[in-house]
């Protein structure tokens, strides 16, 4: 059994270029290059190769009986090709990258609308150098001072508040 001969590039040139930076464009049409001369002298050699014509070896070396016995070893030599063991995992493989590749994508759209939302909401608020602090107060509930519900110390940085905890020991517990 013989290997299957590749005519054609499995590589879509034009889709891995859109993807290329800009500062490695130069390595990515050097390696472009190599892979066509390689291409291009694979080509240039025959499917299968030439037929011996023992015929013209038997009449040209003196010593009777070579030719033949060298015709016998080469039409006996087998060259086996291992099975492909390895394809049902790397498709297997592939597929599982492939969902999680749509899982990635279908969660960054997710975000993507989270963030739109996000945007549109600081789009629709005063500027914040128009704002007073009753305005960020209501714009931003969360962080904003509030002196009666939760009275902070100056400076008024969670670092500097009676029961602030360091990260490092949070993460500790």
């Amino acid at each position: 059994m013989a290997a299957k001969r590749i005519t054609k590039s499995a590589i879509n040139w034009t889709a891995l270029s859109e993807r290329v930076p800009e500062s490695q464009r130069t390595q990515f049409l050097a390696f472009k290059a190599k892979s066509d001369t390689y291409l291009r002298r694979v080509m240039a050699n025959p499917e299968t190769p030439p037929a011996i014509d023992w015929t013209f070896y038997k009449s040209k070396v003196p010593v009777p009986g070579m030719v033949e016995e060298f015709q016998k070893q080469y039409t006996s030599i087998n060259i086996p090709y291992p099975p492909d063991t390895v394809k049902p995992q790397l498709d297997a493989l592939e597929k599982e990258i492939k969902q999680d590749i749509e899982k990635f994508k279908s969660e960054s759209n997710a975000r993507i609308e989270e963030y739109k939302k996000q945007l549109a909401h600081l789009a629709s608020l005063i500027p914040y150098d128009q704002m007073t602090m009753e305005d960020y107060r209501d714009a931003f509930p969360e962080t904003a001072l509030d002196p009666i519900n939760r009275p902070t110390m100056w400076p008024h940085t969670p670092e500097e508040q009676h029961d602030y905890v360091p990260k490092d020991v949070q993460s500790s517990h």
